[in-house]
């Protein structure tokens, strides 16, 4: 990586020919942990000065509409948080000079607080080109960390790291952006403490912008009026995420529209550790009357996501073990995992509207109030029944009921319980029952069998959540998408660690079935025929493996991982079991393939239980351009910290299989990749193999976990260094 000093340029493209896009990244370390500042982007002509509304970008206006600028949020990493914006160089249009990437922070305080202050820049492939560190910013409220600019028809870095002691403000005065404060308005919030304003003081502070604006003269705005203040040489205001407003001052008008993210009429959330400042009226440079200003936008609560990597501890040793939440060593019996698992759960999914909404949304339940309660005793003829829990949501006066069964470790549902749960239901007018458990449900394939009484008018929905798809999507919200509340992250959070722990009970599909064992030996002694109902259990259990590894993959990844099925839309589910049922028994092979978000090809997977191995591989496509030796060079560079055991294979035209052997072998010799003659290369196989675990459980020694272990060991030693489709 290139490591850059103040005042150092260098040439992209002299870095990587992969900049048509690049990923900028700035970072710092907070010692209190409480630490943060806002990222801005300012796209300028060649006068150096914002050609409009649309070349101010911040985490209320984040993207541009061409793509070219991309406002990305925070990323976990292991010192703490990177906020990240991504760049589409080819996109820029072409009357822009330079892209200024800048930081402040608020509430009276400086960079001085924090440590590691740096940016890196990252080409299209991921791989990070150059860094550059702040070093000299003790004092200063605002940074411009860096720039892009044009030079003789290529983009350049240029480490900038000027700090502006007057914050945003002096740093806007440089561009052409004027930041007013109204020293008018005698009830503007207190910067000093930069504490996160409450309800009430958001709607009283939408109340006294809107007397600010009845007082200024103003009605609703007018595009036309808009339009005629920029040529008049008048500007507007537009937020920035400091609680002031920015008016342009070289006469365009600077607007930001509402965020799409917001709910009309809802009050301003200010961002974490801010107060919003008094907003003063657009101030006309002739004297006359200044036109209505667009409205002013609202500030959305950043994301917050917990990072990967825990903070240095405060423990003595290593023996002091962190509290929590819901402490699990002391669960000694199936029953006490199955009551403290539904009580935590159903008391984050109240507490955690985000969460809860999540789970519940696809069984049909509304966006409302939700509440949640266990142990509920509800009369069922002559012995009242108990569920575990009861959830109820509130939209518009009306309510959405739930019943909920849980079942823990190697429990199974039972029939008759789940049914007495249905009949209940029925009567009392409830909407669903859910049923929770390790257990996997399959397409076309129900958990439970009840009835459903067809002379009713009401009916009741059956649903399933494995505990692997509640841990995935916990993981979604709290690694990558994030909650709009610091409590909720952590409650979020001991949730996770509850569910991941190995006393908890809560670890998913984990056990192939009693027919696993049998099926494995009839196939090595070549006694199992096909029709044997035996394999068509072990390819159920396959199937349930399948789906689990989607969710652990997508949840590690922050991607949609999915199953491919390769069947004509609308076959029966359980004729393609039958069939993978009958190839189980001729060649003892189990195969899947998932389909990753970002991922340059499918993935697949082969169990060979006649040689006990694993087989995970990947096809991908050959480049278009260059010779061959070329193409087979720059694949044995992007593997370079791939496992050196990996298989090449190079594909050639006409579906036939070239040249093959290990990295290790192909790194010093990679002529040894390309075919005989002129036959064309369409791309190229990877295949990591893997002994394959004998037991049904999810022991070390089982096979479930070395599935497990394969894919996920495939796709972070091999995936992420290929080339992004």
């Amino acid at each position: 990586m290139h490591e850059m000093a103040k005042g150092m340029n260098v040439g992209l493209s002299s870095l990587s020919p992969h900049v048509g896009s690049v990923l900028v990244g700035l970072s710092w370390v907070s010692p209190t942990g409480d630490g943060d500042a806002d990222v801005s982007v300012l796209l300028l002509d060649a006068n150096g000065k914002v050609r409009g509304d649309g070349d101010f970008y911040f985490y209320n206006n984040p993207a541009a509409a061409d793509g070219s600028v991309q406002l990305l949020g925070k990323t976990p990493t292991e010192n703490g948080d990177e906020d990240r914006i991504g760049f589409d160089l080819t996109a820029v249009p072409p009357e822009v000079d330079r892209i200024v990437v800048a930081a402040s922070r608020y509430g009276g305080r400086d960079f001085g607080e924090l440590a590691d202050v740096e940016v890196t820049l990252a080409d299209g492939t991921g791989e990070r080109l150059l860094r550059f560190a702040v070093e000299d910013a003790d004092t200063v409220s605002a940074i411009i960390f860096g720039e892009l600019y044009r030079r003789g028809g290529e983009w350049k870095f240029r480490a900038v790291g000027q700090g502006y002691a007057s914050g945003l403000a002096g740093l806007a005065t440089d561009f052409g952006v004027d930041i007013e404060d109204d020293a008018d308005d005698a009830d503007g919030a207190d910067h000093a403490d930069g504490a996160q304003a409450e309800d009430g003081e958001e709607a009283s502070r939408d109340e006294r912008d809107t007397a600010r604006t009845a007082r200024a003269g103003q009605t609703a705005p007018d595009p036309h009026n808009s339009a005629n203040a920029a040529r008049n040489g008048t500007g507007t205001g537009t937020g920035n995420g400091t609680g002031k407003e920015t008016g342009t001052g070289d006469g365009v008008a600077q607007a930001a529209g509402p965020d799409p993210g917001t709910t009309p009429g809802s009050p301003p959330a200010p961002a974490p550790g801010t107060s919003p400042g008094p907003v003063s009226a657009p101030r006309a440079t002739d004297g006359t009357v200044p036109p209505p200003r667009a409205p002013r936008p609202r500030t959305a609560k950043k994301k917050v996501t917990l990072p990967r990597a825990d903070r240095k501890a405060l423990a003595e040793n290593e023996s002091w073990r962190p509290s929590r939440l819901v402490p699990v060593p002391t669960l000694k019996s199936d029953r006490d995992r199955e009551v403290r698992a539904t009580s935590v759960l159903l008391a984050v999914m109240a507490q955690v509207p985000e969460f809860g909404r999540r789970l519940t949304a696809a069984f049909g339940a509304p966006a409302g109030r939700m509440e949640t309660y266990t142990e509920v005793v509800l009369p069922h003829g002559e012995t009242p029944r108990r569920p575990d829990g009861v959830i109820r949501v509130e939209r518009a006066g009306k309510l959405w009921t739930a019943l909920v069964e849980t079942k823990t470790n190697g429990s199974a549902l039972k029939p008759d319980q789940v049914q007495a749960y249905m009949d209940i239901a029925a009567r009392r007018g409830y909407e669903a029952v859910i049923t929770v458990s390790n257990d996997v449900a399959l397409e076309g394939s129900p958990l439970v069998d009840v009835k459903i009484d067809g002379r009713r008018k009401h009916r009741v929905a059956l649903r399933h959540l494995s505990w692997a798809e509640v841990t995935y999507q916990a993981q979604l919200l709290i690694r990558h998408e994030g909650v709009g509340d610091r409590a909720h992250a952590w409650l979020l959070q001991e949730l996770l660690h509850y569910l991941q722990h190995e006393n908890s009970g809560c670890h998913g599909f984990q056990n192939m079935g009693a027919a696993w064992v049998p099926v494995r030996n009839g196939i090595n002694d070549e006694t199992l025929c096909e029709g044997d109902p035996r394999a068509l259990d072990v390819v159920e259990s396959w199937e349930r493996l399948v789906r689990q590894l989607c969710l652990s993959l997508g949840g590690e990844l922050g991607q949609k991982v999915l199953p491919v099925h390769r069947a004509k839309r609308g076959a029966d589910p359980a004729a393609r079991r039958n069939r993978l049922a009958d190839r189980l028994c001729r060649e003892g092979l189990l195969q899947a393939e998932f389909r990753i978000d970002g991922a340059p090809g499918i993935l697949a997977l082969n169990a060979d239980l006649r040689t006990g191995k694993l087989r995970t591989s990947i096809e991908i496509p050959a480049p278009e351009q260059g010779y061959p030796l070329s193409r087979a060079k720059r694949l044995l560079r992007r593997l370079a910290e791939a496992p050196a055991d990996l298989h090449v294979e190079t594909l050639l035209e006409g579906g036939a299989g070239g040249p093959r052997g290990t990295l290790e072998r192909l790194r010093p010799e990679p002529a040894d990749m390309l075919p005989k003659g002129d036959t064309r290369i369409t791309g190229f196989r990877l295949s990591l193999f893997k002994s394959m675990g004998n037991s049904r459980g999810n022991a070390e020694s089982g096979f479930i976990r070395s599935v497990d272990n394969a894919v996920h060991r495939f796709y972070t030693s091999v995936v992420v260094h290929l080339d992004q489709p």
